[in-house]
């Protein structure tokens, strides 16, 4: 669909399109309404393509999707690229360089696949085979928030390595320079070669940032207790809007006003 369409709502899973409870009740219906008017709804998350698969099943998805925070993209329809486009550097290679930092800054950064099952439930609140998917990770490195002291060492680091952090609301994720949620979406336009693509981008956490510079139309999504004041604050020089309900609920109302605005329907 993404090659039929110069409009494309893309985004971020966890915390924007559903809470942290994996509810996607809220969006669904606004989800069918887009696929009525053949606006391709592509996930862009820090979540693995095991994980992305399970939703779109739910959500009966069939656009191409961005996973690993931006590190790889997949879809059935790519088929000029036998179905994925490869940006970052593999999980071995990034797991190698995240116990070099370690080392430079004297601070053990854990990987989340190193956490125990009852440590990552209770991190995430993935039980059972939802750990198994999230573990299936290939192209970035999630680990554990470091305390804010250390960011600009870790920055430091991050930079002789040709490496990237990316802090969530619940981890941080090490990417290669070459792959991010705003290069993923700019690869995603150049396969499809249309012109003048406007995105519709929604995020909740500073992770998404580069997803929504690279929007046209960029919404926030609060959690329940807000929305994440880091990201506002490195959005306060670009037009945005903050959703006035959290998670799915927020998407939805968000993405329907913006459709009636855009007098799409």
């Amino acid at each position: 669909m993404i090659e039929n369409s110069s409009l494309w709502v893309v985004s971020d899973v966890d915390g924007t399109l559903m809470d942290h409870s994996y509810d996607l009740t809220p969006a669904k219906e606004t989800i069918e309404l887009l696929q009525k008017l053949s606006i391709p709804v592509i996930l862009c998350t820090s979540k693995t393509a095991s994980e992305v698969k399970v939703i779109r099943k739910e959500l009966n998805l069939t656009d191409p999707y961005i996973v690993e925070n931006g590190a790889a993209i997949y879809g059935e329809s790519l088929d000029k690229v036998n179905g994925k486009i490869i940006l970052g550097k593999r999980y071995e290679f990034l797991e190698d360089i995240l116990n070099f930092i370690s080392k430079e800054i004297d601070y053990d950064l854990i990987p989340l696949n190193n956490l125990s099952d009852q440590e990552a439930t209770k991190l995430t609140g993935l039980k059972g085979n939802s750990l198994n998917l999230m573990r299936d990770r290939h192209w970035s490195m999630p680990f554990l928030n470091p305390p804010s002291f250390l960011e600009e060492k870790i920055n430091i680091c991050c930079k002789k390595f040709k490496v990237e952090v990316f802090k969530g609301n619940r981890m941080s994720h090490l990417l290669s320079t070459n792959s991010n949620k705003g290069k993923a979406i700019n690869a995603l336009k150049k396969y499809s070669n249309i012109q003048n693509i406007q995105i519709i981008g929604l995020g909740d956490s500073p992770n998404d940032l580069p997803l929504l510079l690279n929007s046209d139309f960029r919404i926030v999504i609060p959690g329940r207790d807000g929305p994440n004041l880091n990201l506002l604050d490195q959005l306060k020089n670009f037009e945005f809007t903050l959703a006035s309900e959290p998670n799915g609920y927020g998407w939805k109302n968000e993405i329907n006003k913006l459709i009636i605005n855009l007098k799409l329907i």
